[in-house]
């Protein structure tokens, strides 16, 4: 008999609140049609793929925006960064919003403001007023992807259908990549307004995913919470702490003295201690409510934001998958990134050549998660995070290993089918375990940290994989007598092609550490699918209620 996932759940309190809210739920929740849960999972995964493609879509349009708005090429990331700042940033406090307030609310909140920002983005008419506004539009992001994850939880009880629904939903990140790809480069190439048509693109998608979201969306059902208030102080604090962490990431490699620049190294500084503040306060609170539950109601003793214990859930695998998340983002995104600039600047091909080349990304990325919801009530967790990162090890490798003489289908080809395995399989099956250790009112909180793992796994692995492209084509150039300038555009080719190859070799080790890391401490995890349909109000921590008052062990009903 195959294992099943062993969960380490909460407190007895909190699971008989929960199964408290989820009897309120059947009794006053409305029948769902099959047509209506369809559209349920067709619009959140719609927003899933919005938000990847506003990333995607401006990368592939940058050369075009550099000409058109006359931005310095040191500051075009700022461009793509600024959307990932805002949105990453957030996460968890939308996360909690969420929570707390009702995922529609905030799944529409975000919404609007995708709407709003978007065609604000498409007439900015300098760089500074597109990137501010950039930051804006990924505020949107950061409020519909949580809610949209705490949306599912709640719309598919444990089940055959949550594994399809949270496989589709995952299916949104490499689409909406490829699909940013795509659009970005015909709408850039092809319409009269060039790089402004994929903002307007932006806009009226996000406005057709609001209205289907408030058409098909169950009404909000309140927290099972006692206490429904804001950690106020600890929001700011990692909010605060992980903007300046990710402008670091960001800024370091192109500030005036590089990564020793003062105001570089006070702000790294300040952020971590503001996340080590967020870390200990957050400690704190948790260890108040729970001596007294009773000083929830103090200002100055909320609810925490994010309850340090949930990275200890299911015996600790929740942090390992949470690194490993990370690790896979970091891996993918940079190869994503540094394939785009060899395509385009060293091959020099049309941003339409460019999303041509990235056509099989899209295909396997969607068969990927296909793959995962027909078998994830079936194989391990293990075997779907180390298979996928060492095929994703094995992509980056190809590109590292890469000679521009040959075909396309000799390296290219190859590595753009199998990239997408480790980040596609960690998220689906990361989703599910996600969703099957977090209590419901904790859907959207343990939603936005995943995420929010995904995000600063972007933000590192490109500063990272930006440091050493840098290195190697300096001392490249050195060894052909070539002093690079500040914005390295008199690179010679060569060196350029050296420091491709060598930040691919960076994205391989991410990748690498994330099966060893596997391989190690999810071994024993087991399935964490659903093979057979449990009724409405039957869910992970309602089972595991019913078999702590029988005094068995805390998991999940087996199959």
């Amino acid at each position: 008999m195959s294992k099943e996932l062993n969960l380490a759940t909460p407190s007895g309190k909190e699971l008989g609140r929960s199964m408290s809210n989820l009897e309120t739920a059947k009794a006053n929740g409305p029948q769902r049609s099959l047509l209506r849960s369809v559209f349920i999972v067709i619009t959140c995964t719609a927003a899933m793929v919005v938000n990847i493609s506003n990333t995607t879509s401006v990368s592939i349009s940058l050369p075009t925006i550099e000409k058109s708005l006359d931005i310095q090429e040191e500051q075009l990331q700022w461009l793509v960064s600024a959307y990932s700042l805002s949105s990453g940033c957030l996460l968890l406090f939308f996360g909690r919003l969420a929570d707390l307030y009702g995922r529609k609310k905030a799944f529409m909140l975000g919404t609007v403001c995708q709407v709003a920002f978007s065609l604000g983005c498409g007439f900015a008419q300098d760089g500074v007023t597109l990137a501010v506004l950039r930051g804006f539009q990924g505020v949107g992001g950061a409020a519909t992807i949580p809610s949209a994850l705490g949306i599912l939880a709640h719309a598919f009880p444990p089940s055959r259908a949550r594994s399809i629904a949270f496989a589709t939903f995952a299916a949104g990140a490499p689409v909406g990549g490829a699909f940013g790809m795509l659009i970005g480069g015909v709408l850039t190439q092809l319409t009269s307004t060039h790089w402004r048509s994929i903002f307007y693109m932006a806009a009226a998608t996000s406005a057709l995913i609001g209205v289907s979201g408030l058409i098909s969306f169950d009404a909000d059902v309140p927290s099972a919470e006692v206490v429904k208030r804001v950690d106020w102080i600890g929001a700011s604090l990692i909010t605060i702490g992980l903007v300046l962490i990710v402008f670091v990431l960001g800024e370091g490699e192109i500030a005036s003295d590089g990564w020793k620049t003062p105001y570089i190294i006070a702000l790294l500084v300040i952020g971590v201690i503001l996340v080590g503040l967020f870390l200990a306060w957050e400690w704190r609170l948790e260890r108040i409510i729970e001596e007294d539950p009773s000083r929830a109601a103090s200002m100055w003793t909320p609810p925490p934001l994010m309850k340090l214990s949930l990275w200890t859930r299911a015996r600790g695998r929740m942090a390992v998958v949470l690194c490993i998340a990370f690790l896979n983002w970091s891996a993918f995104i940079g190869w994503s990134f540094w394939v785009q600039l060899y395509y385009q600047n060293y091959l020099l091909l049309s941003p339409v050549k460019t999303m041509i080349r990235f056509i099989p990304m899209f295909i396997v990325g969607c068969l990927c998660n296909f793959f995962v919801a027909m078998v994830v009530s079936k194989l391990p967790l293990v075997i779907f995070v180390v298979s996928g990162s060492l095929l994703t090890a094995t992509a980056t490798i190809l590109f590292a290993l890469i000679d521009p003489t040959v075909t396309y289908w000799a390296f290219c080809f190859p590595s753009t089918v199998l990239i997408v395995f480790g980040a596609d399989f960690v998220y689906s099956a990361g989703t599910i375990f996600i969703a099957k250790t977090s209590l419901p009112h904790e859907h959207s909180v343990a939603a936005a940290l995943f995420q929010t793992m995904t995000q600063i796994g972007t933000a590192f692995g490109l500063t990272i994989s930006t440091i050493v492209f840098n290195s190697a084509v300096d001392k490249e150039s050195a060894k052909l007598g070539v002093t690079v300038n500040a914005s390295g555009t008199n690179a010679p080719m060569s060196a350029q092609l050296v420091g491709y190859k060598d930040a691919q070799w960076t994205s391989t080790s991410f990748a690498l550490m994330g099966a060893l890391l596997a391989a190690l401490f999810l071994y024993s995890v087991g399935i964490v699918g659903h093979q057979r349909v449990i009724r409405h109000v039957d869910s992970d921590e309602t089972m595991a209620m019913k078999h702590e008052s029988d005094g068995a062990e805390i998991s999940p009903m087996p199959n």
